[in-house]
């Protein structure tokens, strides 16, 4: 079970990573407290504890900043997340899935190859989509067996639009080709074929990654303004992880 500054923590995390909070807003204690309803103990430990993530910056006399990614840090984080989640996959063949990790990713599959059968992914089916995309990651870096692999990947998680929780592309092609990854990343990791696995979600990853500075630098081409974090519900329905 959760701890009181834990849940806060994960609340002011997701009102980041969603946009709710934007770059150079200042989080101060007192107001945040005031709209979780709670004491200023839990909010002071949740800052800190972001501040030590590296979504907000504490400065002298301004307290607390969202702090404000660039593009180079976000696709830095894309390549961070496939070294990492291409570790878990090579240990996961390794040590071998449970019978259970095993059904998960079966499920998670079908679910997704239904989900697109129908050509299209529908705005209904957006979140579905998304929930299987990230059991799927989640159960394969459970696999690995490996603590720290967990952390850090969580870690590189939380960078605003390196998320597979917070990204989704609906271009069909592009979401298409990425659930064919899955299945061979699937496929790789039930036959323990280690090689193969690690450098089938490194590519998964990577070209995310790709996708993303592509869709960057053509918003710049267009005239539009870079993204920024307020911007994360309006690029979720263009991009995927």
């Amino acid at each position: 079970m959760q701890t009181l500054a834990q849940n806060v923590t994960q609340t002011l995390r997701n009102w980041i990573l969603h946009g709710q909070t934007r770059p150079g807003e200042r989080l101060e204690e007192v107001s945040l407290a005031e709209q979780l309803g709670v004491s200023r103990t839990p909010v002071r430990a949740a800052l800190n504890t972001l501040a030590a993530e590296g979504l907000i910056n504490h400065q002298p006399k301004r307290g607390y900043l969202v702090r404000r990614f660039v593009l180079d840090e976000i696709v830095a984080a894309y390549e961070v997340r496939s070294v990492l989640e291409g570790l878990a996959c090579r240990s996961a063949a390794l040590r071998g899935l449970t019978e259970e990790q095993t059904r998960t990713l079966e499920s998670g599959l079908a679910e997704g190859d239904r989900i697109l059968g129908c050509g299209q992914l529908r705005p209904e089916d957006h979140e579905a989509y998304q929930e299987m995309n990230v059991t799927i990651h989640d159960t394969l870096i459970e696999a690995s067996g490996n603590p720290w692999v967990t952390r850090f990947a969580e870690q590189a998680q939380n960078i605003p639009f390196a998320s597979d929780r917070i990204i989704l592309w609906v271009d069909h092609a592009t979401i298409l080709r990425s659930h064919g990854d899955h299945h061979r990343i699937a496929e790789a990791v039930i036959a323990r074929d280690a090689v193969r696995a690690e450098q089938l979600m490194r590519e998964h990853v990577y070209y995310s990654g790709i996708i993303f500075r592509s869709n960057y630098q053509s918003r710049l081409d267009a005239g539009d303004r870079p993204y920024d974090v307020k911007h994360a519900p309006a690029v979720a329905e263009m991009g995927l992880a």
